[in-house]
């Protein structure tokens, strides 16, 4: 195995351990725990089941932090076919997106204390206590909405690196680029348009497994043998 295939499946691992991890807190715990539109229900299940709502903000944390090292990984892989798109998909990737979300996690700490009845909470009944933490939990949906449109923004450099990159298959770039068109899309239509987010929904979950195939790749098979042997010519 030689070095690329080496950085190949190291970038693999991480790209699993964040598949694998996101998944629980971004849509396991709100699915068990948020209610739509009825923010004592909301808060009564968090007061009932505060280990599986800390355990999702940690998963939060956690994910995220790999997604950093994964970012990294990526760099390393693909820095020679064209660096500047490599340190753009970097700035997107995990020098905006991940503060974003890191800053997110502070709506839900906000609404678990919230719902913990505390005694300086005192002056609030419990209904008022139940609307503010459930208020912090819109914010923290509408939070990682913003920040999905940075992880939609960063497949479009991967994707070129990957088709440009000689060693990764080309039509494994263009499925990162549909994946990045999902998340910008599902994105931009709840900001813009929240009414009609259902009808794009399955179409975006459909464009968002464009993913999978360069995951699966990296983490199988790595990169052939030859190095990469696309560049970026100077300018002038």
């Amino acid at each position: 195995m030689n070095e690329i295939q080496r950085q190949a499946r190291r970038a693999g691992w991480l790209y699993l351990l964040v598949g694998l991890s996101a998944p629980f807190g971004l849509i396991y715990v709100p699915g068990r725990l948020i209610a739509s539109g009825d923010a004592t229900l909301t808060a009564d299940h968090i007061r009932a089941s505060e280990f599986l709502f800390r355990a999702g903000i940690a998963s939060e944390l956690f994910h995220q932090t790999v997604f950093i090292f994964l970012v990294l990984a990526l760099y390393r892989l693909l820095k020679q076919v064209d660096e500047s798109q490599a340190r753009l998909m970097v700035i997107l990737g995990a020098l905006v997106s991940v503060p974003i979300v890191f800053m997110n996690v502070v709506y839900e700490l906000a609404a678990l204390a919230l719902v913990s009845g505390s005694d300086y909470l005192s002056v609030f009944n419990k209904a008022q206590l139940d609307a503010l933490a459930y208020m912090f939990l819109r914010m923290h949906g509408q939070g990682i909405i913003v920040a999905g449109i940075f992880w939609g923004l960063w497949l479009f450099p991967f994707g070129a690196l990957v088709i440009r990159s000689g060693f990764i298959p080309r039509l494994l770039g263009w499925f990162l680029i549909l994946a990045g068109i999902g998340n910008l899309a599902g994105s931009c239509a709840s900001i813009l348009y929240p009414a009609y987010r259902h009808l794009i929904d399955p179409l975006v979950m459909i464009f968002q497994l464009g993913e999978l195939p360069v995951l699966v790749w990296l983490l199988v098979w790595g990169g052939r043998a030859k190095s990469p042997t696309a560049r970026v010519l100077p300018v002038g």
